[in-house]
């Protein structure tokens, strides 16, 4: 509801080698290109270095559109979606699961950003810890629809909800995905179908990342 990802479909998972071999077959398999050792950092690849692939990218064909969109998800996941401490690189343990394109659409993207997520999270709770990263803005915007007396009043109902936040109001709201509260909002059948799931009680999994989404513990 918050980004209009699907929480259902392939496990995003694979082989998280950190062995260089593996992102310089990935890239030169999809893209005909090699990064040099200056445009990866052990198994990450630098976005300034995807940044500067897409914009040599050629769109005049199938290929080239294709290769574009599969750099662009990369620098979407490496800016936004999975993003680590650093904000500099994007492991390439992704790379795999863009070989198809028709293909991308078929993964569980929301339950992996959960994933991700709640293991950050549980990383920066330790004493020791003093930076962050993760979505941290699921994080917000899902506090402001819980927490709305902290969040800018809706300016008018979208989907996703991430777009349609601009001033104060206040209570806590228990169950902000109600009919009630989406009732004037369009949502995709795409992701309304799977309504039901969002409240499983199931392990959510991002390669070697596997957490728990236990909304039984927080939903009355």
């Amino acid at each position: 509801m918050i980004f209009g990802l699907s929480i259902d479909g392939i496990p995003v998972s694979g082989f998280t080698d950190s062995n260089t071999n593996g992102l310089k077959n990935e890239f030169m398999t999809q893209f005909g290109i090699v990064p040099t050792a200056a445009d990866h950092k052990g198994s990450g690849v630098k976005l300034a270095w995807l940044r500067t692939l897409k914009r040599r990218m050629q769109l005049d064909t199938a290929l080239g559109r294709q290769m574009y969109v599969k750099i662009h998800l990369l620098l979407l996941f490496g800016t936004n979606l999975f993003c680590d401490k650093s904000g500099m690189t994007i492991h390439w343990k992704f790379l795999p699961l863009l070989r198809n394109v028709s293909d991308i659409r078929g993964f569980s993207w929301g339950s992996t950003c959960l994933a991700h997520l709640y293991r950050a999270l549980c990383r920066e709770s330790r004493y020791d810890c003093k930076e962050v990263d993760g979505l941290l803005a699921l994080l917000c915007i899902w506090a402001w629809e819980r927490l709305p007396f902290l969040a800018p009043v809706r300016s008018h109902p979208s989907f996703p909800l991430a777009c349609s936040r601009s001033g104060i109001f206040l209570q806590f709201v228990w169950n902000p995905y109600s009919p009630d509260h989406i009732e004037n909002i369009v949502v995709p059948n795409d992701i309304l179908q799977h309504r039901l799931m969002w409240s499983a009680v199931v392990p959510l999994i991002s390669f070697e990342c596997i957490e728990w989404h236990a909304s039984d513990q927080v939903m009355r």
